[in-house]
């Protein structure tokens, strides 16, 4: 099963679309997570045109989101157990994984994604796949925009990210 991953769209105000990179592979999804950050429910309209869409909301996001998400999720696809959340919170951005870990202490996951820092992610921690997609329209200070793409597969995942430089 491939789910791709993304978090931190800021539409409409970071692009009028979602990028051809990442269409592109929105095309072969079977579910699609977002970590927060929509700024719009029309990027939720977007792709669910493509997939089923799990996510959350974030810290720039309305009331609509945020009674359609809430901030804190956790599902289970092809055995997979996942938890999402955007990480925002009380101190720096640098803190973001710390406060995306804690918002599911003492549960048992495979995955954790959760994005606000717009840095991309992917390493395993005693066990846990921890994944922060990066931006597929707001890179900041990062080099490339990136989201993220996972493989589900027999009750494992493997991830990986997507680069790219134009956000067209």
């Amino acid at each position: 099963m491939k789910i791709v991953v993304v978090s931190d769209t800021h539409m409409p105000r970071m692009n009028k679309k979602l990028p051809d990179r990442l269409l592109r592979e929105l095309k072969t999804a079977k579910a699609i997570i977002h970590a927060g950050d929509w700024t719009n429910l029309s990027v939720y309209e977007s792709l669910a045109a493509f997939a089923p869409v799990y996510g959350v909301a974030g810290n720039n996001d309305g009331a609509d989101i945020i009674h359609k998400f809430g901030f804190r999720r956790l599902i289970e696809l092809d055995g997979v157990k996942m938890g999402i959340v955007h990480g925002h919170g009380t101190g720096k951005r640098i803190d973001t994984e710390a406060r995306a870990l804690e918002a599911f202490k003492n549960v048992s996951l495979d995955v954790l994604i959760y994005g606000h820092s717009h840095i991309p992610v992917l390493k395993r921690s005693a066990g846990l796949l921890v994944f922060n997609p990066g931006s597929p329209t707001d890179k900041r200070k990062q080099p490339l925009y990136s989201f993220g793409i996972f493989k589900l597969a027999s009750g494992t995942v493997t991830a990986k990210h997507i680069y790219y430089g134009d956000k067209s």
